[in-house]
């Protein structure tokens, strides 16, 4: 099982091939160029630096919102023009899912928290049971202040991965009831690779999509639609 996986929802552009148990390759970068400048070479960078035919790919995963509006737009454009041009199917990941498998096997609950603006979160709770993989609350966009109440409901230690980390780490800080960590650099943000491992349940279980049915989940409107609803 072949697996192209693109990630472009955040800050982070990122694209791997993963191959059976095997992360093949990995591409990510976190600085200050567009996702568009981006994605598209290091994604020729990959199949070319691992000799990769990306017509023996099985299907092509893409982070599948909520996010950046732009960075999705940009990932679902890159993985519909992939899959049309291949006739390969798509797996949408959920951009929350995909962060808290970075911590694959914690004990502790994970709250990834990515920026959504407005003192807002996309967030959600899950945890590993052994090596399965439970949703506790799904991806959502609420504040900050409400997904800090769900934990300490729920009770238990806590590890926040995100991009969000950063902006309400003292607001955390100050609100939360129960043991809490930030997870390290080397986890704490989008993987492509983690978006094609997830991948592989996705695919085994059918749950897939044709490159035309494929459109990102934003969780709410833009700011544009936002400003012009409160115009009316």
């Amino acid at each position: 099982m072949k697996i192209l996986a693109i990630d472009s929802s955040g800050l982070v552009a990122s694209a791997a091939i993963i191959e059976d148990e095997n992360m093949v390759a990995e591409y990510t970068i976190n600085y200050k160029k567009t996702h568009s400048q981006t994605l598209l070479p290091m994604i020729q960078e990959i199949v070319q630096m691992t000799d990769t035919d990306l017509a023996t790919i099985d299907a092509i995963a893409v982070a599948g919102g909520p996010g950046s509006f732009t960075g999705l737009r940009i990932g679902s454009a890159t993985a519909k023009g992939l899959g049309l041009a291949l006739d390969k199917p798509l797996i949408s990941v959920p951009t929350v899912d995909g962060l808290a498998y970075n911590l694959y096997g914690t004990d502790k609950i994970i709250c990834p928290v990515m920026d959504a603006k407005r003192n807002q979160v996309y967030t959600g709770l899950y945890e590993f049971q052994g090596s399965e993989f439970h949703v506790i609350e799904q991806q959502m966009a609420v504040s900050i202040d409400e997904i800090i109440g769900k934990i300490n409901e729920i009770g238990r230690p806590v590890i926040f991965v995100g991009d969000g980390i950063s902006v309400f780490a003292n607001q955390i800080a100050n609100q939360i009831a129960v043991e809490y960590f930030f997870a390290p650099a080397h986890l704490n943000k989008q993987r492509a690779a983690t978006v094609g491992t997830l991948a592989k349940s996705y695919l085994l279980e059918n749950k897939i999509e044709s490159a035309l049915e494929h459109k990102p989940d934003y969780l709410r409107l833009s700011q544009a639609e936002r400003e012009r609803l409160e115009k009316k």
